[in-house]
C-alpha cells in the first residue's frame, strides 16, 4: 500500500493545522468576495492565483457561497454567514430549477442545505420563514435532479449527465445528496397523470447502476477490469437502454482512471451508506430494484471499499494521486515515484490535490461507517488513511499561504485533456492553482475533523433534516 498511514493520528492532533486552514480560508473568501464583480460569471479555478470563470456547466457557484457557510460553522464569524446567506438568496435560485445539469447536490445542498443544517443545529437563529424557504429550495432541487432520467432495458434507470440521456457520470453519485435530502423532507417528483415518483427509489436505482457500470471489481468485465478503478462516463443506447461502452471526458482514456472521478465515488458511496442508516422515510418498494435494503447496503459497501482500496494502492506515499492513473507520461517519472511523497512540480504529469481532498473525506466516512458496523480492522485502515491524507493537505505545498493567491488548496486540475488549466512560465504541466470544488472540499474535510475533535454533532449532508 503506497500511502503511508499514521495509525496514531487523531482529529485532536490535527486541530492546530485546521485552525491555520480556517485562518487562511477566511482571508481567501474575503478576497474573492471583494474582487468578484457582478457579471463576471461563476468562479471556477484560478489563473495566476486569481479566480476566473470557464463556461462548460454552472456547477461551482454553490461551492463559493457554501465555503462561506462552512467558514462560519468553523469559527463563528457572522461576516461569513452573511456572505453565504446573501449569496444563496441572490444568486442560487436559478440553480434550484436548472434542468440542464446533474450537479444539484453540489450547488444546492452546499448552500440551502448548509443553511438548513445550521439552523436545525442551533448555530443560527430559528426563523420559520427562512426555514420554509430553504426546505422548498431543497425539495425542488431534488425533484429537478431526479427528472433527468434515462430508463434502461431492465426497467431501472439513472440520472443522466449534462452530456445527454446516453451519459452516466460517476460524479453524480455524490450529487445525489439532493435527492436524499428532498426525500427526507417528504417530497416526491410528480409525473404525468399525477404519478408520484419516489426520489428515494430513483436514488437507489442510480446508485445501483453507477456501482454496476462505472466501477470495476476485477471480475473480467473487460481487459482493463481492475478492482476499484472507475470509468468517468458509461455510455448507453438511449433508444434501447442497453449499455455500450466506457468513456472519459476529463480523464486520459476510458480504460484508465481519472482520479477525481474515483474520489467522487469514494466520497459519495460512504455518504449514501450514512444516509441509508438514518433513513426512516422508506418503503419496501423503494429498494425493490436492489432486492431489498440489505442487498442495497451490500452493493454500496462493496463499491465504497473497492474504490477506497484502489485509491490507497494508486496514490503517492502522502496520499495525493496523479490526475489519472494511466496518464501518458507517467513512465517518465522515477520508477518508484508512487512510493514517495507527491511532487506537484514534476515535469511530466500533474497531481490533483482536489481529488485528495474529496477522497480523504470519503475514507474517513467509510471508516466511521464500518466502525459502527463492527468491522474495526477495516475501519481503522480507512479512517487513519483519511486523516493521514488530510494532514498532507493541511500544510504546504498543498495549503496556499500566499495572501495574494485567492485559492486555498493548491495543485488542483480541472480539465487536462482540454488544456483548460493554467501552466505557469517555466513549468511544463499545471500546478500551483486552485479550484472552487477543491477549496470547498478542503474546508468540508477540515470541518468534519474539527467538529469531531470538539465533540460536536457529526457533519452530514442530511444533518438537521427531520425524518
Amino acid at each position: 500500500m503506497p500511502i503511508n498511514i499514521d495509525q496514531e493520528l487523531t482529529p485532536k492532533k490535527l486541530v492546530p493545522q485546521i485552525e491555520c486552514v480556517f485562518e487562511l480560508s477566511g482571508q481567501k473568501i474575503l478576497s474573492l468576495e471583494k474582487s468578484r464583480k457582478a457579471g463576471q460569471g461563476t468562479p471556477v479555478f484560478t489563473v495566476k492565483g486569481k479566480y476566473a470563470s470557464r463556461g462548460w456547466t454552472e456547477w461551482t457557484q454553490g461551492f463559493q457561497y457554501g465555503s462561506a457557510l462552512l467558514q462560519f460553522d468553523a469559527i463563528g464569524d457572522e461576516r461569513f454567514l452573511e456572505i453565504g446567506r446573501r449569496g444563496t438568496v441572490e444568486r442560487m435560485a436559478s440553480h434550484v430549477s436548472h434542468v440542464g445539469v446533474h450537479d444539484h447536490g453540489f450547488n444546492n445542498v452546499s448552500t440551502y442545505g448548509n443553511l438548513l443544517r445550521l439552523m436545525r443545529e442551533g448555530k443560527i437563529s430559528p426563523n420559520a420563514d427562512a426555514q420554509d424557504f430553504y426546505e422548498l429550495a431543497l425539495k425542488v432541487s431534488g425533484a429537478v435532479q431526479a427528472a433527468r432520467w434515462t430508463k434502461l432495458a431492465d426497467g431501472t434507470g439513472f440520472i443522466h449527465s449534462f452530456n445527454g440521456p446516453h451519459s452516466l457520470f460517476v460524479d453524480t453519485i455524490r450529487s445525489c445528496r439532493s435527492l436524499a435530502v428532498a426525500h427526507q423532507l417528504g417530497h416526491v417528483l410528480m409525473g404525468e397523470q399525477d404519478e408520484k415518483i419516489s426520489l428515494l427509489q430513483r436514488l437507489v436505482e442510480h446508485a445501483l447502476n453507477t456501482a454496476r457500470y462505472s466501477i470495476y471489481y476485477g471480475q473480467g468485465r473487460d481487459t482493463y477490469d481492475v478492482r476499484g478503478r472507475t470509468a468517468h462516463e458509461a455510455v448507453f443506447n438511449p433508444a434501447s437502454g442497453v449499455y455500450r461502452c466506457p468513456n472519459s471526458q476529463q480523464g486520459y482514456s476510458p480504460f484508465s482512471t481519472w482520479t477525481r472521478g474515483l474520489a467522487w465515488a469514494l466520497c459519495g458511496y460512504p455518504e449514501q451508506l450514512e444516509f441509508l442508516r438514518s433513513c426512516t422515510r422508506q418503503s419496501a418498494a423503494d429498494f425493490k430494484p436492489a432486492g431489498g435494503v440489505a442487498e442495497y447496503s451490500r452493493v454500496l459497501t462493496n463499491a465504497a471499499t473497492a474504490t477506497a482500496d484502489f485509491y490507497l494502492e494508486n496514490s503517492c506515499a502522502d496520499g495525493v494521486p496523479m490526475w489519472d492513473t494511466g496518464a501518458p507520461s507517467l513512465h517518465r517519472l522515477p520508477a518508484n515515484y508512487i512510493n514517495k511523497p507527491s511532487d506537484p512540480y514534476n515535469k511530466f504529469e500533474p497531481v490533483d490535490g482536489s481529488a485528495a481532498a474529496i477522497a480523504a473525506q470519503g475514507l474517513i466516512r467509510l471508516g466511521n461507517y464500518l466502525n459502527a458496523s463492527g468491522d474495526k480492522k477495516a475501519a481503522a485502515k480507512y479512517r487513519q488513511a483519511g486523516l493521514s491524507v488530510a494532514r498532507t493537505l493541511f500544510s504546504e505545498p498543498y495549503l496556499s499561504t500566499d495572501p495574494k493567491h485567492q485559492g486555498l488548496l493548491l495543485h488542483s486540475v480541472y480539465h487536462r485533456p482540454n488544456g483548460w488549466d493554467y501552466i505557469a512560465p517555466g513549468q511544463s504541466v499545471p500546478n500551483g492553482e486552485s479550484s472552487m470544488w477543491g477549496d470547498y472540499h478542503l474546508r468540508e474535510l477540515a470541518l468534519l475533523i474539527l467538529r469531531e475533535a470538539r465533540g460536536e454533532v457529526y457533519l452530514t449532508f442530511f444533518g438537521g433534516v427531520e425524518n
